[in-house]
């Protein structure tokens, strides 16, 4: 199995899943089961026996991407950086056309990064499956969930019979009404879409070929012309601009006469929305699951997600409830209401608020901040850099800055001049005044900015260097 190149896509955002998952830090990248991994740290470890991943990510989110690899000790073989969201079917034709350069028979095995699998001998049985139904160009494999109770939320996919380990696919559905659903589930003949997939590669883009040429062009050209930048490939922007935006499912799996599907039960979950959550967690002798500081009292049914480690929460006598807590967001809905988390999060986007898009603890590629305080002309935060790590040389048009060491030492440069602060130590940056922060050490550096002026905006930055690429 180590000659099948794994394909991660980690362009999700998750909006149903808000305030854990926002924009620019997405489910996949959270710990949404409790456990010591993220999402996308799951989804790598279960396929570290394959060949080194090709990870496609957003360009927003790849230094966290890189850094959650990292810390688990797994390379990838590339980090493909899509310019803008094409859906499904562009992404992996990138990753095929990547898979090829590195083997011309390469077989690649697609996998979202924010799906759940609980069952890992299972996962690996089945995938030996699909690996032998593909190999050989023949077929186009697809997993198949083998349902358990009747779902609405999820397409569906019709086979003739459930005899053995790969079968003939009748046809694709779409997500059914509840009576639709009850009868699909009666029947035995229809399985869970699970949006995971086996190909060579050459089959994937020829299949691609005959129904939708233009985005095999378009993405052949925007990797010809990709750019290296420190562990990312950059894919050209101006060429992916013109390429279609298409499902896997409508572009190719619908349409191809040679499509297999797999059979899968090995306790999956897409992680739809929170009651998902609630449905995979551990639970105590009242049916609720809870993650983080939390005492319960006479509370069922429940799910109660604590994201602050700096606050308690209690829940007295609820009863079929979703309460999640962050720093600066708070979610109470029913268990039946869950769906209508992605319209608050429209809302909040008509409202042009910042919630949807931004924790109040902000990562960095050079580590993170939070907004511990702010008013009409000032801003507190406390920052923390990694070691080695430095930020950008940068100015301020409209405002200054006060930074005090808390713990680790910084090496800051203002204006010409380099001082090395250790703890309660301080330095002022004027408004206007080049700067730069640096840590040396081995272990982190944390401080307190204070900041002061007209206007706070993080668009307020002049880089002139960067680590980064980012000036």
């Amino acid at each position: 199995m180590d000659h099948v190149i794994p394909v991660i896509l980690s362009g999700g955002s998750g909006t149903r899943l808000w305030p854990l998952s926002r924009k620019h830090y997405p489910k996949q990248f959270h710990k949404l089961t409790g456990g010591e991994h993220t999402l996308l740290q799951e989804t790598a470890l279960r396929v570290k026996h394959l060949a080194a991943p090709i990870v496609v990510c957003n360009e927003d989110h790849r230094f966290m991407l890189a850094e959650q690899l990292h810390s688990i000790h797994i390379k990838p073989a590339a980090i493909l950086l899509e310019p803008e969201a094409k859906n499904t079917a562009p992404a992996i034709a990138l990753a095929a056309l990547h898979a090829i350069s590195i083997n011309p028979d390469a077989v690649i095995a697609v996998f979202p990064a924010d799906h759940v699998i609980s069952n890992q001998l299972a996962f690996n049985n089945a995938l030996q499956d699909a690996v032998a139904a593909a190999q050989d160009g023949e077929y186009l494999v697809t997993f198949g969930i083998v349902p358990s109770h009747a779902e609405t939320g999820y397409g569906y996919i019709q086979v003739a019979h459930r005899d053995g380990p790969c079968l003939p696919v009748t046809s694709f559905v779409e997500k059914p009404d509840l009576a639709t659903a009850e009868h699909y589930l009666k029947s035995g003949h229809y399985l869970w879409n699970s949006g995971m997939f086996v190909f060579k590669a050459t089959a994937y883009l020829a299949a691609l070929k005959k129904t939708q040429p233009a985005i095999v062009e378009h993405c052949e050209r925007a990797l010809n012309a990709a750019r290296n930048d420190l562990d990312f490939v950059r894919v050209n922007a101006d060429a992916f601009a013109a390429c279609p935006g298409d499902s896997i499912d409508y572009a190719v799996m619908e349409k191809a006469n040679n499509v297999r599907v797999v059979p899968l039960d090995a306790g999956w979950s897409d992680i739809g929305g929170w009651r998902a959550i609630w449905e995979i967690l551990d639970k105590d002798a009242n049916n609720t699951a809870s993650i983080g500081d939390v005492i319960n009292i006479s509370t069922h049914n429940t799910l109660v997600h604590n994201d602050n480690k700096n606050k308690l929460v209690v829940t007295i006598g609820l009863d079929d409830l979703i309460v999640v807590d962050t720093k600066n967001a708070l979610l109470v809905a029913h268990k039946d209401q869950v769906q209508r988390v992605k319209q608050a999060v429209e809302e909040m986007a008509n409202c042009e608020r910042e919630e949807h898009l931004f924790h109040r603890e902000v990562h960095r590629p050079w580590g993170s901040y939070d907004s511990i305080d702010n008013g009409s002309r000032y801003q507190v935060k406390r920052i923390t850099v990694k070691p080695g790590a430095s930020l950008s040389l940068q100015m301020h048009h409209h405002r200054a800055e006060h930074w005090v060491v808390v713990s680790g030492t910084a090496v800051v440069q203002v204006g010409s001049k380099e001082t090395l602060l250790t703890e309660n130590q301080s330095v002022y940056i004027p408004i206007g005044e080049t700067h730069r922060l640096r840590n040396p050490g081995k272990v982190k550096l944390e401080l307190i900015e204070v900041q002061s002026g007209s206007y706070l905006g993080e668009d307020d930055i002049v880089r002139f260097e960067d680590t980064f690429g980012r000036a």
